[in-house]
């Protein structure tokens, strides 16, 4: 079978790529490389620099015609969102909707999108599930819930098969600590730099941490499961992140110092997503604990490969 990754020299791009070149996939990679890497894509990958908001996009799917597209590629910082909104809106819906037609064109057996727990905007509810109402606070989290009605609308009228995963905090070795960095990658950067970390609010909010390993076992199970579904690729739990610094703390032999600066706009309060749909049709479940997945990542930055 013929894949195409696109963001696939991002954080989670090239960690999916080598899982599905070690399955014995073909897999080509579409990607602008304003975050990507090229330098980490398995060697048997193959590379196509494109914008997805573009025609050499829809060219390229054209004459791939691949079985099954991962629609990774984004602009994911929230804070960029908020500051460049058209910019914003370009990427992330009009880059979808592009992939999206030239996929109906080229007869695509499936699309798997990857979506975000920042659809549901600053719920107050202890746990989140599928069908909860969707309100984002954040010009990122709108544009990937417009990019997954899109999707939808997709199968409705052309019978595109899809599966959109909404991910937690996903985190893990080979993440930066710009464009697609979570906490835990800023972190590891000001760990290096011998930086005190910070602390946007008390420390007490929460995110559902999703290891990168776990993240792509879930698109996997996505090529053969969970047809038209809208499912959480998440823990089940939530920790705060004062909890993640104490964890850091374990596999770091100097002090770590903490400055607690104000909450950032647009940044959620509490996280943590229901994972029960994602364990049943996709017959998955996470397998790394956060202890594990913080000890790996953390050598990661100790001892890059």
């Amino acid at each position: 079978m013929k894949m195409v990754v696109t963001g696939g020299a991002g954080f989670i791009g090239y960690h999916l790529v080598n899982g599905l070149v070690n399955r014995g996939y073909e897999v080509h990679v579409i990607d602008n490389l304003t975050t990507g890497d090229p330098g980490r894509l398995h060697s048997e990958a193959i590379l196509h620099v494109a914008d997805v908001n573009s025609l050499h996009t829809t060219e390229y799917i054209a004459m791939l015609k691949p079985d099954v597209v991962f629609h990774l590629a984004a602009q994911a910082d929230v804070q960029r969102s908020i500051q460049s909104p058209r910019l914003d809106a370009d990427a992330n819906i009009m880059g979808t909707l592009n992939l999206l037609e030239a996929c109906r064109k080229a007869g695509v057996r499936k699309f798997v999108y990857a979506s975000t727990a920042g659809v549901y905007g600053d719920l107050e509810k202890p746990e989140l599930h599928e069908t909860d109402p969707l309100s984002p606070i954040s010009f990122y989290a709108l544009s990937k819930m417009v990019g997954e009605h899109y999707v939808r609308l997709y199968h409705r009228f052309f019978g595109l098969t899809y599966t959109i995963l909404r991910y937690g905090n996903v985190y893990g070795p080979g993440q930066t600590p710009k464009g697609e960095g979570g906490v835990v990658a800023v972190f590891g950067a000001r760990l290096l730099q011998k930086l005190p970390l910070h602390i946007y609010g008390d420390g007490s909010q929460t995110r559902d941490f999703i290891f990168v390993k776990d993240v792509v076992e879930a698109n996997l199970a996505a090529i053969h499961h969970g047809d038209q579904e809208i499912l959480h690729v998440s823990t089940g739990s939530s920790q705060p992140i004062n909890h993640l610094v104490e964890l850091i703390r374990c596999n770091h032999p100097e002090p770590i110092h903490i400055e607690y600066h104000p909450a950032k706009p647009g940044d959620i309060v509490h996280s943590c997503l229901n994972n029960s749909r994602a364990r049943e049709i996709l017959e998955w479940y996470p397998r790394y604990r956060l202890e594990e997945g913080i000890a790996e990542t953390y050598h990661s930055w100790v001892q890059p490969t």
